[in-house]
């Protein structure tokens, strides 16, 4: 039996166990089995990767960064952005990648248009570096956002983002678990009625539906999108990646 499974603490807002599960019973994939593993300290990964039969896993909050010194190698983009949300072991090798980007990229063209052109990044997590990747691509001026700026950066903090600047920035990305289920009161601290038609507003949460965030956006008339298709996309990215 091929297993496969999901790294991360806490894991009860996942949904990746029902997603693969699923598939695999649609698709009549009789050879492989999907679980959760809720890690509460990194180390924990050690006794997991013992096991012969694990050909992948993915990696959520908080271990996209810290994974790494588990790896044998990575792939471009991860060399680049030191993030890993995607592992492949074959061989006893475990090769990482990131499927965030292929998610992020494909979910935000389709409604992204060419006045936004200035982007806030909230959070300065792993997922924000995939986000960064994408819109660095995109060749768009961007800034980081966080409670906690990061030394010696051009970070700022959320006192700092004033309405002129958010005015000025038609693409706000939140990589930030801010709003997720069950603490869907929660949402950055923004000032909000900068925002317009012209803001799009992009929400790497996915449940609830729709956050406070993006609910404050759609109020302005923003363009808005929530983290769902990105978790799917980055989820066949990921058996993709597994079966190639």
């Amino acid at each position: 039996m091929r297993k496969f499974g999901l790294i991360g603490y806490p894991l009860s807002h996942s949904f990746s166990q029902r997603y693969f599960t699923e598939k695999f019973e649609r698709e009549g994939v009789t050879d492989a089995a999907y679980s959760v593993y809720p890690l509460p300290q990194i180390s924990e990964l050690t006794d997991l990767l013992t096991d012969p039969e694990l050909c992948g896993l993915n990696v959520t909050i908080p271990y996209k960064e810290q994974v790494l010194p588990f790896l044998d190698g990575g792939n471009e983009v991860v060399r680049e952005i030191n993030a890993c949300n995607c592992i492949k072991i074959e061989e006893g090798q475990r090769i990482g990648y990131n499927t965030d980007v292929v998610g992020f990229r494909e979910s935000l063209l389709k409604k992204w248009q060419s006045h936004h052109e200035q982007a806030l990044i909230l959070g300065t997590g792993g997922a924000s570096k995939a986000v960064e990747y994408v819109i660095k691509k995109l060749g768009l001026a961007y800034r980081f956002v966080s409670r906690r700026p990061r030394p010696d950066t051009n970070d700022l903090s959320y006192a700092q983002v004033d309405e002129a600047l958010l005015r000025a920035s038609t693409l706000i990305v939140n990589s930030t678990p801010l709003g997720m289920y069950p603490n869907i009161q929660d949402c950055p601290p923004l000032p909000y009625e900068a925002i317009g038609s012209r803001h799009y507003l992009f929400d790497l949460v996915y449940n609830p539906e729709r956050t406070l965030f993006l609910q404050k956006g759609a109020e302005r008339g923003a363009v808005i999108e929530n983290g769902y298709e990105m978790l799917i996309l980055q989820a066949e990215e990921s058996w993709r990646i597994w079966n190639a």
